[in-house]
C-alpha cells in the first residue's frame, strides 16, 4: 500500500472538511456560487485592510528616518507593531485567496458534472457556454489576486530587515543607514497598493457579474 506524506494527508483532510462544509451549506440553501461571491468580497476587504497596514508602516518608517530627537525605542516599537500588523494582514489575504480558489474549483467541477444530466441539447450547450465564460472571468480575477499577493512578500522582507537592523542598532547611525533602503521600499509599497487597487476593482467587477446572473 502506498504511504501518504503528511502534506498529502493534510490536503485530504482540508479538502474533506471543505466538501462537508459546502454540502452542509447547500442543505441550508446556500450554494457554492454564493459562497464564492462572499469569499471574493472577504478577500477584497482583507486587501483593503492590508493596504492600510502597509501604508501605516511606510508612514511610520518615514517618521523614523526623519528622526530629530526623542525616544528611539518608542519609535522602533511602533514600527515593529506596524510590521507585525502588516504580516498578519498579508497572511489573511493569502488565506482568503486560497479559500476563493478552493470554492471556485468546487463550483466548476460540480457545474461540469451537471452538464451530463441535461436532456435538452440546447440548454446543455447554453450552460456549458456560461460555465466557460465564468471560468475565464474567474481566471482573470485569480491572476489579479495572485499578482498582488506576490508583491507582498518582498515588502514584508524589506520591512523585516529594517525592523531587525534597528532592533540591534538602535541609534542615530542606524537610522541613517536604513535611509538608503527607504526609496526602494517606498516604491515597492506604492506598486503593491496600486496592484491591490486593480485586484479590488477586478473583484468588484466579478461580484457584479455573478450577481447579475443570479438576478
Amino acid at each position: 500500500m502506498k504511504k501518504l506524506t503528511l502534506s498529502a494527508v493534510l490536503l485530504l483532510l482540508v479538502t474533506g472538511c471543505q466538501s462537508a462544509y459546502y454540502a452542509t451549506m447547500e442543505k441550508f440553501g446556500v450554494h457554492k456560487r454564493e459562497i464564492l461571491v462572499d469569499r471574493v468580497e472577504e478577500t477584497k476587504e482583507s486587501q483593503e485592510e492590508s493596504q492600510k497596514e502597509f501604508q501605516s508602516a511606510l508612514e511610520r518608517l518615514t517618521t523614523l528616518i526623519n528622526f530629530d530627537g526623542g525616544e528611539l525605542q518608542e519609535a522602533y516599537n511602533l514600527l515593529n507593531d506596524d510590521y507585525q500588523s502588516s504580516l498578519a494582514a498579508a497572511a489573511e489575504v493569502s488565506s482568503n485567496i486560497d479559500k476563493v480558489e478552493d470554492v471556485a474549483n468546487a463550483l466548476f467541477d460540480e457545474w461540469q458534472d451537471e452538464l451530463e444530466q441535461y436532456s435538452s441539447a440546447n440548454l446543455k450547450r447554453e450552460s456549458a457556454k456560461q460555465l466557460s465564460q465564468t471560468q475565464r472571468q474567474f481566471e482573470r480575477l485569480l491572476r489579479s489576486m495572485r499578482s498582488s499577493e506576490a508583491k507582498m512578500q518582498p515588502v514584508l522582507d524589506s520591512l523585516q530587515d529594517n525592523v531587525l537592523y534597528l532592533k540591534h542598532n538602535l541609534n542615530a547611525q542606524a537610522v541613517s543607514a536604513i535611509k538608503g533602503e527607504f526609496t526602494g521600499l517606498k516604491r515597492d509599497i506604492s506598486a503593491l497598493i496600486a496592484d491591490m487597487n486593480r485586484s479590488i476593482e477586478d473583484s468588484n467587477k466579478f461580484i457584479a457579474e455573478m450577481n447579475a446572473r443570479s438576478a
